[in-house]
């Protein structure tokens, strides 16, 4: 059965040349052309907490909001890694 296919092709090379040829082209057109739906997103999710502490200082910040809020999210299932900044009147987690 294969002997036959190849055969048949290379008797007629230049008809599997202009198939090739054909399959190449619309190939490339439909590339072209194919909208695309949705391209996967292989990132991890982040999620930044901003609360704000109006009139005190670092180190306030720091022991009244941001550490609370920095062991509360390491209790959550599949955290991989959790940060924390405290400044003048504000936190980010």
């Amino acid at each position: 059965m294969i002997e036959k296919l190849i055969a048949w092709s290379i008797k007629r090379r230049e008809l599997v040349a202009l198939r090739a040829i054909f399959v190449l082209v619309a190939g490339v057109f439909l590339l072209r052309t194919m909208p695309v739906d949705a391209i996967p997103d292989l990132s991890d999710t982040q999620v930044i907490v901003y609360t704000d502490y109006p009139g005190q200082a670092p180190q306030v910040v720091e022991d009244q909001v941001t550490y609370p809020l920095l062991t509360t999210f390491l209790a959550v299932p599949k955290v991989k890694v959790v940060r924390g900044q405290s400044m003048f009147s504000s936190s980010f987690v």
